[in-house]
């Protein structure tokens, strides 16, 4: 284990205020469920007072890595670092994932492959779903995002741009990048989707492997490093996070310039509103919030489109993260965010939200899409961005 996630270890002062908003703890209310269970658990196998079992194992497995707990930590505890090397750690004991990682190490390898082959099953994954065993019906494009063609340019430039487009927006959601890049080209940035981007890594280290991690972290940099763009852009909070956050971590080197797309058109919006969008509830991904502190710009560009949203009393993780691996959980979290039902459309700034949202509300809508048709409106008025 590495020496500062052994002194965040012995930071922990065992005061249980991460105990408060944890939803793994809400969903079962038992003291390793907790952040400060696991991290007991974690210097326990440290101390070498512990061994690794089925049980522990899932305990540490279990967790949503939403990172809401290190915001009520008193003592500054980076809880999810702790958390992933606790995974990597018992990796070669934890035999439940083994199938998990195989396939998520031959995705990220082989994308496009991987791609073709979930197209020519999807017969039977859909019979997987009906049957509860997959728990998102997966409906696939024509084609990726990425085609021969990786540079848009506007008629009249004003900056210059990356789009880091992520395995959940090129190979499920690419429309969500057409919508994206047809945005920035409206308000005057060329746009660069460099080939050579590989999957930021986050999949593989949420099921332990660092190392394998670490190997994409420096592909991506170097693709990205070399491009003098103003921005890099994400359409997923969880890549946004891992490049800016989570890379310099690992290999000691990240993207600063790496931004969410509601960040970075804030003050560049001048759009009619989108009137006919009533009863709007807007699902912070926990990744964007609490991870990387975003919850007001999303929202503020809603007023600015017009859209009024409804707050709910409580609102909190989805539970996306947990949906392969520990079903009975990610259901309940989803569940326990009941006030989404009296929205009409929810809308939200992650495509595995989306995914796990789609499971109990027929209307989920990214940002994007909402921006996207303001732009399109205001082009046919002779309107433009600032």
């Amino acid at each position: 284990m590495k020496e500062h996630t052994l002194n965040d270890l012995l930071k922990c002062v065992r005061c249980g205020s991460c105990k408060a908003f944890c939803p793994t703890y809400n969903h079962d209310n038992v003291e390793p469920m907790t952040a400060r269970g696991r991290l007991m658990l974690l210097y326990g196998l440290y101390q070498g007072q512990l061994k690794p079992t089925p049980a522990l194992n899932d305990r540490l497995f279990s967790c949503t890595l939403c990172g809401i707990c290190e915001s009520s930590c008193p003592t500054g505890v980076n809880i999810t670092e702790a958390i992933y090397y606790g995974r990597n750690h018992l990796r070669s004991s934890d035999r439940q994932r083994r199938y998990l990682r195989a396939v998520a190490k031959f995705s990220v390898k082989r994308p496009l492959l991987s791609f073709r082959a979930v197209k020519l099953l999807r017969p039977f994954l859909l019979y997987l779903h009906k049957k509860g065993t997959l728990p998102f019906e997966i409906q696939l494009p024509e084609e990726p995002l990425k085609n021969e063609q990786w540079i848009f340019k506007p008629k009249k430039t004003r900056g210059r741009v990356a789009l880091f487009t992520g395995c959940s927006v090129n190979f499920l959601f690419p429309r969500l990048g057409e919508l994206l890049i047809k945005v920035l080209l409206r308000a005057g940035y060329e746009v660069v989707l460099p080939p050579g981007e590989v999957c930021c890594g986050a999949p593989l280290r949420t099921l332990g492997l660092e190392q394998e991690t670490a190997e994409l972290a420096r592909k991506n940099i170097e693709v990205f490093g070399k491009l003098h763009t103003e921005a890099v852009l994400s359409l997923c909070p969880t890549c946004t996070l891992t490049i800016k956050k989570h890379y310099p971590r690992l290999i000691g080197q990240g993207l600063e310039n790496t931004m969410d797309i509601s960040e970075f058109l804030l003050d560049k919006l001048a759009v009619p509103a989108v009137t006919h969008y009533k009863n709007v509830i807007y699902h912070d991904p926990c990744h964007l919030y609490y991870g990387l502190g975003i919850k007001e710009q999303p929202r503020e560009i809603l007023r600015q489109l017009g859209i009024k949203g409804i707050e709910p009393e409580e609102a909190g993780c989805c539970g996306f993260s947990l949906s392969l691996s520990h079903k009975e959980i990610s259901s309940g979290l989803l569940k326990n965010l009941n006030e989404y039902q009296k929205a009409d459309t929810l809308v939200t700034s992650c495509p595995g939200c989306i995914l796990q949202l789609k499971r109990q509300h027929k209307n989920v809508m990214h940002i994007i899409e909402l921006i996207a048709e303001a732009a399109e409106a205001a082009g046919h008025q002779h309107s433009n961005f600032k």
